[in-house]
């Protein structure tokens, strides 16, 4: 993409599932949903930038539509872009509040 994404931009929301909560203890890794045209650079700057954090491994995944029905009406649900953050040691983000 040729226009250059603030950062702000780049990082649409946090993705709070099991899984990704999981991992945050275990592998120190994060999962967020990311803009579609932003490239691994904008995404690791941006969580660098925001989170005050250095990011040692980056993995990008575009997540495909789904086709859903409700009834007779079919319809699908829109893909998305998402990035699994793993965070050198003694780094952390604050995602979801304790509960």
């Amino acid at each position: 993409m040729s226009a250059r994404y603030g950062d702000f931009n780049v990082l649409l929301r946090p993705v709070v599932t099991e899984k990704s909560y999981e991992a945050q203890g275990a592998a120190n890794q994060y999962v967020f949903r990311v803009a579609r045209g932003a490239n691994k650079q904008q995404i690791r700057q941006a969580i660098e930038r925001i989170f005050e954090v250095t990011v040692e491994r980056l993995q990008v995944i575009n997540m495909p539509a789904k086709p859903k029905r409700r009834g007779m009406h079919a319809g699908t649900r829109s893909g998305y872009r998402k990035a699994v953050v793993r965070l050198i040691e003694g780094d952390s983000i604050e995602v979801t509040e304790e509960v």
